[in-house]
This record gives structure tokens, C-alpha cells and sequence, in this order.
């Protein structure tokens, strides 16, 4: 009786809704970003033409993201600012390995 008991198998599975919102947020937290250049929304994230946009293969992710910046800040360091901690906190609060942050600057916002 060598009966062996495997143990049961489980996978967890985030939904590109989870890694859009944690970008979104963390997006809007850098300074000198004045917004995203579009909505996100259901509709949006259903048809992917929202302003942010995530391809996930196998377990990473690549993401996608438009941003307005405030005007008199330097749009490159804004961008790249936006990368790291939008990578950081997908990273973080989802556990999901983020290969890429692509970040397009689609105007200036007067204040």
C-alpha cells in the first residue's frame, strides 16, 4: 500500500482590471503627471483602447500607457519616473513580473 497523495494543484490568475487600476493609481501619484490621456473605464478596458493597455505572456506583463503632463515639467523625466513605479508597484501589489512599462507622453496640461 503505497499509496502516494499529491497534493492538489492551484493557480491564482489577476485580471488585467487589478494591474490597470494599480498603474492607473500609481501613475497619477508622480509628480508632474497632470492626468491619464483618456479614460479608463469597463467599456475601454473591454474593447482595449483605453489608455492603458496590458499583454501579458505567460506570467509577465507589458504595459502600455498614455500620460498628459503638467505643463513646465520635463516630460522624459516624468516618463521615466512613471515607468519605475508603475513597474515597482505592479510588481509589488500583484506579484506579476512586469517585462516592459511603455509611457507616451500625449500633450501638456495648462494649470
Amino acid at each position: 500500500m503505497d499509496d502516494v497523495k499529491k497534493p492538489a494543484s492551484s493557480k491564482l490568475k489577476i485580471s488585467d482590471d487589478v494591474i490597470i487600476t494599480v498603474a492607473r493609481l500609481a501613475a497619477l501619484d508622480v509628480k508632474g503627471v497632470a492626468g491619464l490621456a483618456g479614460e479608463v473605464n469597463k467599456i475601454s478596458k473591454l474593447k482595449n483602447n483605453g489608455p492603458i493597455k496590458v499583454s501579458l505572456m505567460g506570467d509577465v506583463a507589458a504595459i502600455d500607457m498614455n500620460i498628459k503632463v503638467k505643463f513646465g515639467e520635463k516630460a522624459t523625466a516624468v516618463a521615466q519616473e512613471v515607468q519605475s513605479v508603475v513597474k515597482e508597484n505592479v510588481q509589488n501589489m500583484t506579484g506579476v513580473a512586469v517585462a516592459r512599462v511603455n509611457v507616451s507622453v500625449s500633450g501638456a496640461v495648462f494649470e
